[in-house]
């Protein structure tokens, strides 16, 4: 599924959400939305389950239902406490690396750092958001 603007899922997606490339789409996933695909956008809000990888160039916000079976490529991120991820944290901050090759490389060469692995909550002094 490509789209443009905003997107909002409800239900179940089989297959890669991705945002038309150069937009600054929205993509918002409610607490009964599920996608079994990767997800591409700039913005991602998540309160649902993903099974796949997700890759969001600005900012990615998991609310506190929000549950990702995949990695997690970001360039600012912002979890609410009982937000899960059971996979890689990778920092990334430009847009280019975010789509990769068969080998795990980014388009610029480089292999990406995972920061965190497994599953993730946070419980932060700073309200539960974590950069």
């Amino acid at each position: 599924m490509q789209f443009s603007g905003g997107l909002h899922v409800d239900g179940h997606v089989h297959g890669k959400v991705i945002a038309e490339e150069g937009s600054d789409a929205v993509l918002r996933i409610s607490e009964i939305g599920e996608v079994s695909g990767d997800i591409v956008a700039p913005h991602v809000i998540i309160n649902g389950t993903v099974h796949g990888d997700v890759y969001a160039s600005a900012h990615l916000e998991l609310a506190e239902k929000a549950s990702i079976n995949g990695n997690v490529y970001y360039n600012l991120i912002e979890m609410a406490m009982g937000a899960s991820v059971n996979g890689n944290l990778v920092h990334q901050r430009e847009p280019t690396g975010l789509l990769t090759n068969d080998q795990g490389r980014s388009k610029s060469g480089s292999q990406p750092e995972p920061i965190a692995t497994g599953e993730l909550a946070t419980d932060t002094a700073d309200g539960g958001k974590s950069e």
